[in-house]
């Protein structure tokens, strides 16, 4: 009598698992089936940085006109605030010149004017009759964060600088999804290659990351890099999309300088560009300060 009831009670336990076994008790959704990309090109870690140099290297001043638009505040926050696009003028010059300015939508004054030698900068807001000078490694003070613009924010994102002599790099291969066009149910699979560029902590077996450069290997482009500060924070994610060609140079047309600490996102789009052309030092004249302006000086 008890062996019948055993195999009684094991018949009804394959009983119960016949439906699991034939499938009827999982599910199935469609999700955007991904695809490759047309090419998928390969390279080495020396060929990359010495591409990522040459391509720095080469640039030695920058004069472009842009469009831009910025938006403050995250999930911290619990808003965005978006901003009315802009137009403006940046130029650059090495080692350390930058210049910016940023025209009112419509009336096309000067909304904004920040300038630096590479050590210290001035950034005047005429609309509201303030100015900032410091040196360009002030933090923040203002609860606005445009007016925490600062000139690395442009310089560390617009050119992408390879690894010094005394840096160290390493290569690692992944995949990223991306969606080419929103409107259309199609998505790429491309693999990649992560350039990651590191320092050394003196008296220690410790690296501080600087830098990753993320390049896509069906052109082998960088599509996005991330900089770290001193504490290892990531303080800068800078998105690289649509390259065109302007004269004989090949260079991202739309950038996005994303400040994850400040809570603030740059959106430029590149609508002229002339590199290496001559630049004069009246070009980066510090801008001229009211005395009824409001100054704040930092250290």
């Amino acid at each position: 009598m008890e062996k019948t009831l055993k195999h009684r009670a094991k018949a009804f336990v394959l009983l119960c698992l016949l439906p699991a076994l034939g499938g009827c008790l999982r599910t199935t959704r469609s999700v955007m089936q991904t695809h490759p990309p047309a090419k998928v090109l390969s390279s080495s870690l020396d060929e990359i940085v010495k591409s990522t140099t040459e391509r720095f290297d080469h640039i030695q001043t920058l004069k472009a006109s842009v469009e831009m638009t910025a938006s403050t505040g995250g999930g911290k926050e619990g808003k965005v605030v978006t901003y009315t696009s802009f137009t403006g003028y940046i130029l650059m010059r090495k080692p350390g010149d930058f210049h910016f300015i940023g025209l009112a939508p419509a009336i096309r004054t000067k909304m904004v004017d920040m300038v630096t030698d590479g050590k210290t900068f001035t950034l005047a807001i005429p609309p509201i009759s303030q100015a900032t000078i410091g040196s360009n490694d002030s933090p923040g003070t203002s609860t606005n964060a445009l007016k925490n613009l600062r000139p690395q924010f442009f310089t560390d994102s617009l050119l992408i600088r390879s690894a010094k002599p005394d840096e160290m790099v390493s290569l690692v291969s992944d995949d990223r999804i991306y969606q080419p066009d929103p409107t259309k149910k199609y998505v790429v699979d491309e693999p990649e290659y992560d350039l990651g560029i590191y320092r050394s902590v003196a008296n220690s077996t410790e690296l501080k990351t600087q830098r990753v450069i993320h390049i896509g290997r069906a052109t082998l482009l960088p599509y996005q890099q991330d900089v770290y500060d001193e504490k290892g924070q990531l303080v800068t994610v800078v998105n690289y999309d649509d390259y065109k060609l302007f004269g004989e140079n090949t260079f991202a047309s739309k950038i996005t300088i994303r400040r994850p600490i400040d809570g603030l996102t740059l959106r430029v789009t590149i609508t002229q560009l002339a590199l290496n052309s001559q630049l004069d030092d009246e070009q980066f004249e510090a801008p001229h300060i009211p005395s009824t302006y409001k100054v704040e000086r930092l250290p």
